[in-house]
């Protein structure tokens, strides 16, 4: 059986997307709620246009 060579992956998004959770992971780690509420208004993604 032969199998076939995987073409090199020029952007690998699970990889990437692991990376974003465990960066904001550390980020939040011991926060209490209000603290944990201000990093997500201070880090939350603007609209487009």
């Amino acid at each position: 059986m032969k199998t076939k060579d995987k073409a090199q992956k020029e952007f690998d998004s699970v990889k990437t997307f692991r990376e974003i959770k465990d960066k904001i992971s550390s980020e939040i780690k011991g926060m209490s709620f209000e603290e944990l509420t201000a990093y997500l208004e201070k880090t939350k993604l603007k609209p487009l246009g």
